[in-house]
């Protein structure tokens, strides 16, 4: 185990001699999303489930407003922790993937990344097409995801150039992989609702039905973080909004952000708890963030990792 000088200074109740947790393998978690998404949960995976488990019934929809690449969403669908899930993303060329599954053209979308031969020359010809068609716009949106440095669609990106191993362009392109994804999402679809729409005006229309949670990973742009915004188009997000939108959930949500000062306070105000779990970035250097939720009691050591000020009793909550 290893120990964080960092995690200390932020909950000074540590004591000096805590252990903390390793940051989760990612290649133990099944991948369920057809993305390479910049920013994605896969490694929040495990802590999701254990949250999940401590709810006291299965619920019945999931909403994950802020939805890139969908792997908290997708994992709580082929585990069947939650009956039915509601994505919502503003970015019109994720949209267009989304809304490609859930309208039944995944197997259309699996059998164009199969059939299509990747080279650079072939790439450039591909995006270069304009087109209406939501599947040809979904097939040119993977096409980037996957060609991509780091992924990444927004704007300054562009195609890689040595990749994985120096294998380039392809490094990143499993088109049998991709293709079997796409088609374990047609077998689920109808438990699917996707929504093109700005997260805080989905939220509010489900934060009285008590039968539903919410998970919230918004981009990381609180604190003058700039990573939100030259991974994501659309970045910009009133974070005191959005936390004020969560003190009104009538059910459970869970919240991950960037441990900047700003959160902290927002979360104080609200009285949420916060908790601090590890993660490696993709340089491969361990790196915190935050979980915030209403009740975090069910975290191991949260006595240990959460800061005082940030505890409430559950039992004297009043609404």
């Amino acid at each position: 185990m290893w120990k964080s000088t960092v995690q200390q200074y932020l909950f000074p109740d540590m004591s000096s001699t805590t252990e903390m947790p390793l940051p989760v393998n990612v290649a133990s978690v099944p991948q369920r999303s057809p993305f390479r998404y910049p920013g994605g949960k896969t490694w929040f995976v495990p802590t999701f489930r254990q949250w999940i488990k401590s709810l006291h019934t299965k619920p019945h929809l999931l909403i994950e407003p802020f939805a890139g690449g969908g792997i908290i969403s997708l994992t709580a669908l082929f585990e069947n922790l939650v009956s039915k899930v509601l994505l919502c993303e503003l970015d019109e060329d994720v949209a267009s993937v989304w809304e490609t599954i859930v309208h039944g053209e995944a197997d259309w979308l699996a059998e164009k990344i199969l059939t299509f031969d990747i080279t650079r020359e072939n790439i450039i010809h591909e995006l270069a097409k304009t087109s209406t068609d939501i599947r040809q716009r979904a097939f040119q949106t993977i096409l980037k995801n996957r060609t991509y440095h780091g992924g990444i669609l927004a704007s300054g990106s562009g195609l890689l150039k040595e990749g994985e191993k120096g294998k380039g362009i392809k490094s990143r392109w499993y088109p049998a992989t991709i293709a079997k994804r796409l088609q374990n999402l047609n077998l689920v679809r109808d438990r699917i609702q996707f929504i093109k729409a700005d997260a805080l005006e989905i939220i509010p229309r489900y934060t009285l039905e008590p039968d539903t949670i919410f998970f919230l990973d918004p981009p990381y742009t609180a604190g003058g973080k700039k990573a939100g915004k030259r991974l994501y188009k659309h970045f910009a997000l009133d974070h005191a909004l959005l936390f004020e939108m969560a003190s009104k959930i009538a059910g459970h949500f869970i919240m991950t952000y960037d441990c900047a000062e700003e959160v902290k306070e927002l979360a104080r105000k609200y009285h949420f708890q916060m908790h601090m779990i590890p993660m490696s970035n993709t340089h491969h250097s361990k790196i915190w963030e935050l979980v915030i939720g209403k009740n975090l009691t069910w975290v191991n050591d949260l006595t240990v990792m959460c800061e005082r000020s940030a505890v409430v009793n559950p039992k004297n909550w009043t609404q």
